[in-house]
């Protein structure tokens, strides 16, 4: 059953942000406060996400990401994307 307060993003980061552990701090960040999704080079050189969690989880996630010691993100696109049911993990794609 769906918790009524969890939702999904869809989130692409631009700047520095490959190359400089931004996806190994996204899933460690996500484990740490149980948010569930992905996140993935892209070939433009951003970085994209998907996650579910609370607005608090997901804010937490991004924060541990820009606190990243290379990372410079530039610009963030986010929307809201329908929640996936059965999800139990965050990790790289």
């Amino acid at each position: 059953m769906r918790e009524p307060d969890r939702i999904r993003k869809y989130i692409r980061f631009y700047g520095t942000v490959q190359g400089v552990g931004f996806r190994y701090r996204a899933c460690n960040a996500a484990h740490a406060v149980g948010a569930t999704g992905w996140v993935s080079n892209e070939y433009d050189g951003s970085v994209s996400m998907e996650i579910q969690g609370t607005e608090e989880q997901i804010d937490a996630v991004i924060q541990a990401v820009e606190r990243g010691m290379f990372v410079r993100i530039e610009n963030i696109s986010s929307r809201k994307i329908p929640v996936i049911d059965g999800e139990y993990d965050f990790r790289e794609r």
